[in-house]
């Protein structure tokens, strides 16, 4: 069987300033195969690269906002980065989950509900550390930041 070979030459675009430009782009993409394929798959699922779906209530408004992201496997659980791209400012989904105990997700075309815990203090290094080992595009989405800190998230599966 041949690797898929998307998933090392996605990791080598994203650490390419220019790449960050085509964020909009991407993201236009990205809803519109999630529309055509009943939200089973998006652009991460189609170059091989774990998703997941997240739906969460705003904090303000409490209208569920859903939104696909790239995520880094931990044991079971899985970990998300308000990275934005790079952005100077952070994803209105990371304070939308900062609010929240518990989200909806879908990953591999399954639902389930996860609970919700902000990775800080001395835990965070190790989180980072892992995060960018497994997407080395952070490290350079941090740069172009500012030297933002990304918030980052543990999600973890509730039982049925």
């Amino acid at each position: 069987m041949v690797a898929n070979p998307l998933p090392p030459l996605a990791r080598w675009l994203a650490q390419r300033r220019w790449v960050m430009r085509w964020a909009p782009v991407v993201l236009r993409v990205e809803r519109l195969i999630r529309r055509v394929s009943g939200g089973r798959l998006g652009v991460l699922d189609l170059v091989g690269l774990p998703s997941i779906e997240i739906t969460v209530a705003g904090r303000k408004t409490g209208i569920p906002r859903t939104t696909s992201l790239l995520y880094v496997p931990y044991d079971d659980d899985f970990v998300v980065l308000g990275s934005n791209w790079g952005s100077r400012d952070h994803p209105a989904w990371a304070a939308n989950l900062r609010a929240a105990d518990t989200a909806s997700a879908r990953c591999k075309g399954e639902q389930f509900l996860v609970t919700v815990r902000e990775i800080t203090g001395v835990e965070r290094k190790r989180f980072w550390d892992l995060a960018v080992e497994f997407w080395p595009g952070y490290a350079m989405e941090y740069e172009l930041s500012g030297g933002r800190v990304f918030p980052i998230f543990e999600l973890r599966r509730l039982s049925a």
